[in-house]
């Protein structure tokens, strides 16, 4: 297996935002199985180094594809594209008001009567703003506007973000 391929190429998938899990998963599977290093452990060290490098990059990949953010970052990466997200989303000020908005919500959280429900009422519409900027990636990437995609994956970066911070918060609010 050359470690050279595309991660989409390694799975077999089209070199596309949108990813059927189940065959994700199952291409994952195959190749864990045919590269597992166990398979190389009566070889030279050669081949057992080899097989650690060539699983290292099958759970690489695999990594990547499953996330929505990675795969994201890694058709980007694809295209050529070499961007902070960081500093792009700074330029949208729209974006730093809903930012500032969704974040006083999450501090507020806390002396909610019913804080429960406000988190998910927060984390559903932080959901809504996740899927808004992968179809907004999926459409910037498809018409090679990169500039747009690396905007929308910046956003997705906040978003992914904030989805784990409000797990952290319920696991928090469980606690209490």
């Amino acid at each position: 297996m050359p470690l050279s391929k595309d991660y989409f190429s390694l799975f077999g998938l089209p070199v596309d935002y949108n990813v059927n899990r189940r065959e994700l998963d199952a291409a994952f599977r195959a190749l864990q199985q045919r590269y597992h290093p166990d398979r190389a452990a009566a070889g030279s060290d050669a081949q057992v180094r080899e097989a650690v490098q060539q699983a290292a990059f099958i759970n690489q990949a695999y990594t990547a594809l499953k996330s929505p953010l990675a795969r994201a970052q890694y058709l980007l990466e694809l295209a050529g594209v070499d961007a902070n997200y960081e500093s792009q989303v700074t330029r949208d000020g729209l974006f730093l008001m809903e930012q500032i908005a969704l974040r006083e919500r999450m501090e507020e959280l806390f002396e909610h009567p019913q804080p429960f429900d406000e988190l998910e009422d927060l984390r559903s519409t932080v959901e809504v703003k996740f899927v808004e900027c992968e179809e907004s990636f999926t459409q910037a990437h498809a018409g090679e506007d990169f500039q747009r995609a690396v905007d929308a994956v910046a956003k997705l970066q906040f978003f992914a973000k904030l989805l784990d911070q409000i797990d952290e918060l319920e696991q928090d609010l469980e606690d209490r």
